[in-house]
């Protein structure tokens, strides 16, 4: 199934299935529980991210590629940062440039989003993905100069600005996606493909990760983890290629979809 959250025409929120021939019917149940197709056409006002996450977990430097485009080391552990909820963008929408924390080195990152569907709590890695509601895709953008420069030594604060969590189109289930480490996965931006590879580059896969998330900590349902991101990102390239005003980046995961933002500066605060 491949879930998706809209709105209709009178802007009522609902979950849908979308179809191969683009239909979308309606689903009723609950999102954690049960989802039943009801069979009746919905028509898609504005499409949203698909869920709302209870917490947004995420991993750096998880790809071998990128680690080493960055001249970094392989972790010997997964390299575990946050954002928060304010940073979620659905499909479509734009991602804010920040200009109130001014920067100019704002990056995109393609990235497999992993959707947890029940606590999950010491969870081994050969029972992980039972605990899997679904894949979505990400674009865990940042902002490289609060990343490395102004941070504090955190990461947090450059991840962590209002758009920089576009997630979407659509949760795809556990029956469609057996093996989420083998999924094609790439950037486009205004047209040219700048990450293209796979999630089997992955240093620690979507079991471990989640068996090391649930060490001796409750993952509750609505938990996203954004699993790291392929080489090619534009701070490492030279000259480095960030986003501006006009562009268009889309992040494409096969079998999930494609999730488009446009990107626009921030409004100053005397507009």
């Amino acid at each position: 199934m491949k879930i998706i959250r809209f709105q209709d025409a009178s802007g009522s929120t609902h979950f849908g299935n979308t179809h191969d021939d683009g239909s979308v019917t309606l689903l009723s149940g609950e999102l954690f529980g049960k989802l039943t197709d009801t069979g009746t056409k919905a028509s898609v006002a504005k499409l949203l991210a698909p869920i709302e996450p209870r917490d947004i977990i995420c991993i750096g430097l998880n790809y071998r590629k990128h680690a080493a485009e960055g001249g970094q080391a392989i972790p010997e552990w997964p390299v575990v940062f946050m954002k928060n909820g304010g940073t979620l963008q659905n499909p479509g929408d734009p991602i804010i440039l920040p200009r109130q924390l001014k920067s100019d080195a704002v990056d995109y990152e393609c990235e497999l989003a992993v959707v947890i569907g029940k606590e999950c709590y010491n969870v081994s890695r050969e029972d992980a993905l039972k605990y899997v509601l679904g894949y979505t895709c990400a674009n865990d953008v940042s902002a490289r100069d609060w990343q490395m420069k102004y941070g504090g030594t955190q990461w947090c604060r450059g991840k962590t600005f209002a758009t920089f969590c576009p997630l979407g189109p659509c949760i795809v289930t556990p029956d469609e996606i057996t093996n989420p480490n083998a999924l094609p996965i790439r950037t486009v931006l205004n047209g040219e493909v700048m990450q293209d590879w796979n999630t089997n580059d992955m240093i620690f896969d979507v079991p471990t990760l989640i068996e090391f998330l649930s060490g001796s900590t409750k993952l509750l349902p609505g938990t996203v983890i954004l699993t790291g991101t392929p080489h090619g990102v534009g701070g490492a390239r030279k000259p480095p290629v960030f986003l501006q005003p006009g562009d268009t980046v889309t992040i494409e995961i096969e079998g999930i979809g494609t999730l488009t933002n446009p990107v626009i500066a921030e409004a100053s605060k005397d507009a």
